[in-house]
């Protein structure tokens, strides 16, 4: 089966980025990235490309080289549907807030509004390509709503999850480790299967598409989340003992991370782990072991999570008991919002986290992210607490200058790794903060001995010095 239209469901951080590549690499065949939120289709379609509702390194150029000839974005999801033969399945999937598996189960309302569109919209055969991450057997959920329709449509069902890391995404995406297609065992499933390996096959050698069933694709999304944030989790747990025992943790990775049989990827020790996908996959793998109940496979996941926010509130602690056990009527200048360098995503970034307990004690902080604008800043304090929103505007301001967000601050905490933060002009920071000025290095960026010559007082995650 040959391929001449795709439609892709969802505009976001994977639907975007994956199907400007697509694209992009494939000139003969139409793509039409749609969504219902037509300010984010609008942000796509803006001439200004630094207007991108994405931040990805590269991604401008991606979209300026195939936008109009073969890419488009459109909010008219009926008509896109009807003229794609392959339909891609690329909306969010957060994990549910009411009802079973509250705080743990994935929601699933979105994948299933989508399958009933494209059921009721369809009139000829079509390939579903879930692109999003979903819990083992999700798409004998998506087959059932479509194969019930009564229009006598043929639909095949494939899982072909994201292993997108933010930041460098364009790179995954264009030099991926492996593609995973999941099908079906029947010819037909393995004709759908032939044709999305004959899409990447444009630039992806064979060897790095592997084809399995659909179960075995959609556990291994979750699978392979887990088994990284378990990486960060571990060197995390270290860091602590590091600090106990004099031992330097930046030290211990390297060394552990020099063994074959480890490597150095993921060893990381920081504030914590955010993103869209660790916390969320890890929790709903934690759910289907408790569904199976296979209570201590549940136990031994959740921990991964439950040392990640450990992480966390001990790096805010760290702080107030570093200033003297207090930071009420205090100034702390965050530097960094976003859950990791290079990218404009905060869901799950730990700056949130430490934000809302240094802002139960009555600090003030001022943030400054190089990409992350202030009303989604105070949309991420108000999502996770209970606040009154005119308080966090209150305590928290967002700046859009480093050194006016430092000015008359006692301390700095680094929340994100972005490399512009090792280039500013510490002396000056310095000179304009109260002393004593601290600096607290959550992400391990910076040359700490340096710091500590201009006159800081520094704490190095994970070092006992």
């Amino acid at each position: 089966m040959r391929v001449k239209n795709i439609c892709c469901i969802g505009a976001g951080y994977v639907g975007g980025p994956t199907m400007t590549v697509i694209a992009q690499k494939c000139p003969n065949i139409k793509v039409t990235v749609v969504d219902i939120n037509a300010s984010r289709i609008a942000a796509w379609n803006n001439e200004e490309l630094s207007k991108l509702p994405i931040f990805e390194p590269g991604l401008d150029e991606i979209v300026k080289d195939a936008r109009g000839r073969n890419l488009f974005f459109s909010t008219d999801i009926d008509k896109a549907i009807d003229e794609a033969d392959m339909i891609f399945i690329s909306v969010n999937t957060p994990t549910k807030t009411y009802g079973k598996g509250k705080g743990m189960a994935s929601d699933l309302k979105y994948v299933e509004l989508c399958a009933r569109q494209i059921a009721r919209v369809s009139k000829s055969d079509k390939i579903v390509v879930e692109k999003s991450t979903l819990p083992v057997r999700t798409a004998s959920a998506i087959k059932n709503i479509l194969e019930n329709t009564g229009n006598d449509v043929q639909f095949q069902i494939l899982s072909n999850p994201e292993f997108l890391s933010e930041g460098t995404a364009v790179n995954d995406l264009l030099f991926p480790d492996r593609i995973l297609i999941g099908g079906d065992n029947n010819e037909r499933g393995q004709i759908a299967i032939q044709a999305l390996v004959d899409i990447y096959s444009y630039w992806v050698p064979k060897e790095r598409i592997l084809k399995t069933n659909i179960w075995s694709s959609e556990l291994s999304k979750l699978t392979a989340n887990a088994f990284l944030a378990q990486r960060v989790s571990s060197i995390n747990a270290i860091s602590e003992l590091c600090e106990k025992s004099g031992a330097d943790v930046h030290e211990v990775a390297n060394a552990i991370g020099m063994d074959s049989r480890i490597g150095s990827k993921f060893l990381k020790a920081s504030v914590g782990f955010g993103g869209s996908c660790f916390q969320k996959d890890i929790l709903n793998l934690v759910y289907i072991a408790k569904t199976y109940g296979l209570n201590e496979v549940a136990d031994y996941w959740e921990q991964v999570i439950i040392m990640n926010e450990h992480q966390k509130n001990r790096f805010s602690n760290r702080i107030i008991s570093t200033l003297y056990n207090t930071v009420s009527g205090k100034k702390i200048t965050f530097f960094g919002w976003a859950f990791k360098k290079d990218t404009n995503d905060t869901r799950e970034s730990a700056a949130i986290k430490v934000a809302d307990n240094l802002l139960s004690e009555q600090a003030k902080i001022s943030v400054y992210d190089p990409k992350v604008e202030e009303e989604r800043v105070y949309a991420d304090l108000e999502y996770l607490n209970s606040r009154n929103p005119d308080d966090n505007r209150e305590l928290l301001t967002v700046q859009t200058n480093p050194y006016k967000a430092s000015k008359d601050s006692h301390a700095i905490a680094i929340l994100t790794e972005w490399d512009e933060f090792k280039t500013y002009d510490w002396q000056k920071i310095y000179r304009n903060m109260i002393k004593p000025a601290f600096v607290f290095d959550g992400r391990g960026i910076l040359d700490i001995k340096k710091l500590e010559k201009i006159g800081f007082v520094c704490y190095k995650l994970g070092s006992g010095n």
